[in-house]
């Protein structure tokens, strides 16, 4: 079946053999309050929209859309814990899973800021690209850890809203457990943060740790954070994206995923803060008070997680027209 797309104006019109879909992709919002409004509203309609696109085209090709499962035109289940490993009836029962293991990982990344980036440590790195490179091999083999845990494998171990949005972007996800796994996801990374400030005292609130807050280097702006932000995580989920499309290869998917996590913010860390993540941010911005980019670091993994999956399903759309992807 033929099918072809083109943009008018501000909408891409979808062509079908029996049917003709015209949807809006960006518009402009309604009245002004502030950046996050402005690009936390375009963010939600470009991955609603993307979402939406994805069902369409995939009716359009003969296939049917399901919000928790996999129809035809779908690719298979996938988690970031390994293929099939997505939550079932309950998805609050995954979301209270993903909120315990949030809070273990921003208690960690917490106490590894509190240890390595605190002056007064006597494991202090005054390098500061030096020490988030440390951070970021200690987070990778964290989130390992974390993926192929039992816990991990039961709730696929996303530790991420934005890792959920493009899992469900790219309809591997069921969509009614995205919002659950979110909230627990922020509020294990509220958790974690608190817990490190528990057990770490008030050294925690010192200007150099701000509770484990990622912060950008001085002189970037906001919209800088976001481009990098943004871009940052649709590497991720590009990478997701692999998977999704082979799951035959998902054995060393945790490995892979801790490793890019991990040069992120070796790379990206003195420069953006190399967060990704807005659970891991939310918390030390709530607890420090320090709300500097925050509606970046909250919004552009986000768009990154659309841009993922916008390129992941012309990549599966460009294989099934070849004949080379088949669908189960």
């Amino acid at each position: 079946m033929r099918r072809e797309s083109r943009w008018r104006g501000n909408a891409l019109a979808v062509h079908g053999p029996r049917r003709k879909v015209v949807f809006p992709v960006f518009s402009r919002p309604v009245g002004c309050f502030g950046a996050f409004r402005r690009v936390g509203g375009s963010t939600l309609r470009l991955f609603v929209t993307v979402r939406w696109a994805v069902g369409v085209v995939g009716r359009c090709e003969g296939g049917s859309v399901s919000d928790g499962g996999v129809g035809a035109g779908e690719a298979p289940a996938v988690s970031v814990a390994g293929p099939g490993l997505v939550p079932g009836s309950a998805p609050w029962r995954g979301a209270a899973v993903e909120c315990a293991l949030t809070a273990v990982m921003m208690f960690l990344v917490v106490t590894m800021v509190r240890w390595l980036l605190d002056p007064a440590s006597p494991v202090f790195i005054a390098d500061l690209q030096l020490a988030l490179g440390v951070v970021g091999a200690l987070v990778a083999v964290l989130l390992v850890g974390l993926i192929l845990s039992p816990p991990g494998r039961g709730s696929g171990a996303h530790l991420n809203p934005a890792v959920s949005v493009a899992l469900w972007l790219m309809r591997a996800f069921p969509g009614r457990a995205v919002v659950p796994y979110a909230i627990g996801q922020l509020l294990g990374g509220l958790a974690g943060t608190a817990l490190a400030r528990l057990v770490w005292g008030p050294v925690l609130q010192s200007a150099a740790l701000s509770d484990g807050l990622a912060r950008p280097a001085p002189g970037r702006s906001s919209v800088a954070v976001f481009a990098l932000e943004a871009a940052s995580f649709a590497a991720v989920a590009l990478l997701i994206g692999f998977f999704v499309a082979h799951p035959g290869l998902a054995r060393p998917m945790p490995y892979a995923v801790g490793l890019v996590v991990g040069l992120i913010i070796a790379l990206l860390g003195p420069v953006s803060g190399g967060a990704a993540n807005p659970a891991r941010q939310l918390g030390p911005a709530a607890l420090s008070g320090t709300t500097t980019a925050l509606w970046a670091y909250l919004t552009a993994p986000l768009l990154g997680a659309a841009l993922g999956a916008v390129v992941h399903y012309w990549f599966v759309s460009k294989r099934a027209k070849s004949g080379a992807y088949r669908h189960g």
